[in-house]
Parts: structure tokens; sequence; C-alpha cells
């Protein structure tokens, strides 16, 4: 596991919910869903913090397994920050980019790095859903 691609840190907002994190702070509250590219959270990262700590694992990724396939997991917030560095978009673009539970997102980077190709695969289909319990009666 690389540390830096773990979560964004949410500081004294971690574990808290959003009606706890909004009582505790309403201007950065607000201003963290209305321009989240400029703030950071209380005592926690920034995205641009976040952006920076996952670029470099992105890139020793890349470089430590050039020409083979790999697979990353993250949480929606890690995914949006390395899809739009790959998609060379400005973090002002965050809320575009939907990342569902369990999405799959396939990226071919070809050409040494210089033209991704990416494809979304925002439905969560591909893991199976509960198992059905045997009928006892039977």
């Amino acid at each position: 596991m690389l540390e830096d691609l773990s979560d964004l840190d949410c500081g004294r907002w971690q574990v808290k919910t959003h009606d706890e994190a909004r009582r505790s702070d309403p201007e950065t509250f607000v201003a963290w869903f209305a321009t989240r590219q400029l703030v950071r959270l209380p005592e926690g990262e920034s995205l641009q913090d976040m952006a920076l700590r996952s670029g470099e694992a992105l890139r020793l990724i890349l470089a430590s397994h050039p020409r083979e396939t790999i697979v990353v997991v993250g949480h929606d917030s890690i995914n949006r920050v390395l899809l739009m560095q790959l998609l060379d978009q400005p973090l002002s673009l965050y809320w575009r980019l939907a990342q569902s539970p369990c999405c799959i997102n396939e990226i071919t980077i070809e050409d040494g790095h210089k033209s991704p190709c990416f494809r979304a695969r925002r439905s969560p289909s591909h893991s199976p859903g509960p198992r059905r319990a045997a009928n006892p009666r039977r």
C-alpha cells in the first residue's frame, strides 16, 4: 500500500457527519462545497496537498511498471484528483467528475505517458450482489 494514495486528511472533520462539520466551522463548510479547490480543511489537507502526494505516487507507479497493466484502488476523492491530473484538468472541476462507489476507471497510457485514454465504468455492476440464502424448507 502506498500511503500517498490514501484518502483526503479531513483533520478535525474526520469521522464527523456533515451536520457536525457545518456546526463546528460553518464558513469553511460552505466554502468547501462551493470552492473545494481553494480550501484547506481544519487541521487537515487541501486538494492541492492531495494532488501533490498522489501525483508523486502515480509517477512512481508508472516509472516502476512501464508497459505493464496495473491496478490502483482508492476512495472517490483520491480517484477524482488522480483522474484530473491524468486528464490535465484543474481542481476547480472536482465536482464535475462523478465517482460512484465501487466504480472502475480504466485508463490506458501509451506513447510515454503523453496521451492517456480514459474510460469510466460508473456502475458497480462488476461486483456481485448479496447472495440469497437457500430456502431451508426445501
